[in-house]
């Protein structure tokens, strides 16, 4: 998906308001979300949004989203923003998260089973790998699972 920042969008230092780009990245990763599963889905999380470096006006706005894995009814997707400013010929990447979604059934609006996904390369593997320690995580910070049920070895978990 790929945005320019126009002056509606920024704050008055003129770089993208932090709303605005998380509006961005949560469409790019539904987007992805409702292509793997076939159906509507709705955002259930969101880790960590890294605010790297601001993207001032005028700036081209690339996201990348990428399912890293799919459970039940929830995928996890890996969101990538990079910015690039023409005049300058500056690129560089400017965020980056996590956001869960959920796929519900069309007429029941009720979670649906997802396709599961097939982890290829290098790196996916290693993405599907610590997308289980991190949905875990997110679980236990959300009080849904109590801390004596998790068990992540955190030296096996590779952070990016």
């Amino acid at each position: 998906m790929t945005e320019m920042v126009l002056p509606n969008d920024t704050n008055p230092l003129k770089n993208l308001m932090g709303g605005k780009i998380m509006h961005y990245m949560d469409i790019a990763g539904a987007i992805v979300a409702q292509k793997h599963s076939n159906c509507p889905v709705v955002t259930a999380s969101v880790d960590n949004i890294s605010f790297k470096k601001p993207i001032s006006l005028g700036s081209v706005v690339t996201i990348q989203a990428k399912i890293t894995r799919a459970f039940t009814s929830s995928m996890e997707v890996r969101i990538d923003v990079y910015s690039e400013y023409i005049p300058n010929n500056e690129k560089f990447k400017s965020h980056e998260a996590y956001f869960t979604y959920v796929a519900l059934n069309k007429e029941t609006q009720k979670p649906i089973r997802v396709p599961q996904l097939r982890a290829e390369t290098a790196q996916e593997i290693k993405e599907y790998n610590n997308a289980a320690a991190r949905r875990t995580l997110r679980l236990l910070m959300a009080g849904r699972v109590s801390p004596n049920e998790v068990n992540i070895d955190f030296k096996q978990l590779v952070i990016q």
